[in-house]
């Protein structure tokens, strides 16, 4: 892997007390845009107090991307402190676990979520959809923070599909807790110095109380379901993991079980809310776009419910989307860390060194993107995704470690993009969202668009 020709990293010069620490506090993602204009694909990043000093390698391109999520996968490894901390917040899931642990869990999981068996759940995400525009037009609104509202839908969505008739019983518990264990965990894997968890800060304290909470609600209702002894009645998600096994891997006992359902509940709703919320928001500042996805709908659905066979004929649909994930990445920055020493683009990255690699960047990359801020849904024709490397746009990882989740997320955006459109015409309010970054691209603002509804 390493070679003895490899150039020296570029580092980002901060302050010599604290190095990059509060530009990375403040704007992680402009910071990470800086180092790749004024210093190219590959920068040395250092943040923290002397002797409490942290140092990631950022790599900024395309082919550096796809080399550590693909290309050299075994070699960077989810072992850096911001997954430990997810793991001790959310459990040993799919999103953290490696190893065995992963690869068993990969086949328990996947039959679950192919193409055919995620299309089932169309009908679900089509009437929680319904649910919320019935509750636009009840209270007679004009206008939406579209962000927040898509964030709400996102979350009653996967509650649905994983936990069937009990959505109720988890939706407001998870709506409160996530965002107390959002925070804390992005504070905590962020921080050079961290207190014992089990301290009785007031930080320390809340976490625990939410942690507490999901794992309480996620318990009652798996052990609910099994008593029950899969009488049949429910076909949701849940049932279907409980079900899941094989003679090599066993299935999952109940804190398996609770483990997979909370990463599915923070992976499955946040970056979808994400998603769909700045396509509204993108299209909402874009009249001709707007209007070109109209009439696609008028002419593909002509104002019926879509559902899974209908992803394939919305074509301009789900370049907006792709167009608005490039824009918008839900997961800005992914970090592993290198086993080995290994040379990318040209520079030795050193064994045991924290990496990320940023598809906020690498998505705006003037390489691959033209004129990189500006909102084109074309750019996703077939013609031009040809044109571009592999991993100009990995929205959802890449590599062995790809999202499991994809054609689901994909699945709801375009069902409820779609069924928003065919009622309403929308029209910007706040013309720029303030952004941050925690576990999931965050709007630290509000996004707030008129609503016109559209007569068929």
């Amino acid at each position: 892997m390493a070679t003895t020709t490899a150039r020296a990293i570029p580092e980002l010069t901060g302050v010599p007390l604290l190095g990059s620490l509060l530009d990375l506090k403040n704007d992680s993602l402009g910071t990470f845009l800086k180092a790749r204009r004024d210093h190219g694909d590959v920068v040395r990043i250092s943040a923290g107090p002397p002797g409490a000093r942290a140092t990631v390698h950022c790599v900024f391109s395309a082919e550096g991307a796809q080399q550590v999520l693909a290309g050299d996968a075994a070699n960077f490894r989810k072992d850096n402190a911001f997954y430990q901390e997810i793991r001790e917040s959310f459990g040993n899931g799919l999103l953290t676990s490696q190893d065995g642990d992963y690869l068993r869990q990969r086949r328990l999981v996947q039959p679950l979520f192919t193409r055919r068996s995620v299309d089932t759940y169309a009908s679900a995400v089509a009437a929680e959809v319904t649910r919320l525009t019935d509750t636009w037009r009840a209270g007679a609104r004009d206008s939406v923070d579209v962000v927040h509202e898509m964030t709400g839908f996102a979350l009653r969505a996967v509650a649905r599909i994983l936990f069937g008739t009990d959505v109720e019983a988890a939706v407001g518990i998870v709506e409160r807790c996530f965002p107390v264990l959002g925070a804390y965990v992005s504070r905590r894997g962020y921080s050079p110095r961290k207190l014992p968890r089990h301290w009785p800060t007031p930080g320390n304290r809340r976490a625990a109380t939410a942690h507490e909470e999901l794992y309480a609600v996620c318990d009652r209702i798996i052990a609910e379901r099994r008593a029950a002894g899969g009488d049949g009645r429910e076909r949701d998600l849940l049932t279907l993991l409980a079900a899941a096994g094989s003679d090599e891997d066993g299935g999952f006992d109940a804190a398996e079980l609770r483990e997979q359902v909370l990463v599915f509940l923070l992976a499955g709703h946040e970056t979808t809310a994400t998603s769909l919320g700045f396509a509204l928001h993108l299209l909402a500042r874009h009249p001709e776009q707007q209007r070109l996805a109209h009439e696609e709908l008028d002419r593909v659905l002509g104002g019926r419910t879509p559902d899974a066979a209908d992803l394939d004929a919305l074509p301009y649909l789900g370049r907006v989307l792709k167009e608005a994930m490039r824009l918008f990445p839900a997961a800005p920055a992914i970090g592993r860390r290198a086993v080995e020493a290994t040379e990318i683009d040209g520079y030795l990255i050193p064994a045991g060194a924290d990496v990320i690699v940023s598809s906020w960047v690498t998505h705006r990359h003037p390489r691959y993107w033209d004129d990189p801020e500006r909102f084109d849904p074309d750019r996703f024709t077939p013609e031009r995704e040809a044109e571009r490397p592999r991993y100009a746009w990995f929205p959802f990882g890449g590599g062995p470690r790809a999202c499991i989740g994809q054609h689901f997320s994909m699945l709801e955006s375009v069902i409820a993009l779609a069924m928003i459109l065919q009622d309403y015409e929308l029209e910007a309010i706040d013309t720029h969202v303030p952004l941050g970054s925690a576990i999931t691209l965050q709007a630290l603002g509000p996004a707030r668009c008129r609503l016109k509804p559209r007569r068929r």
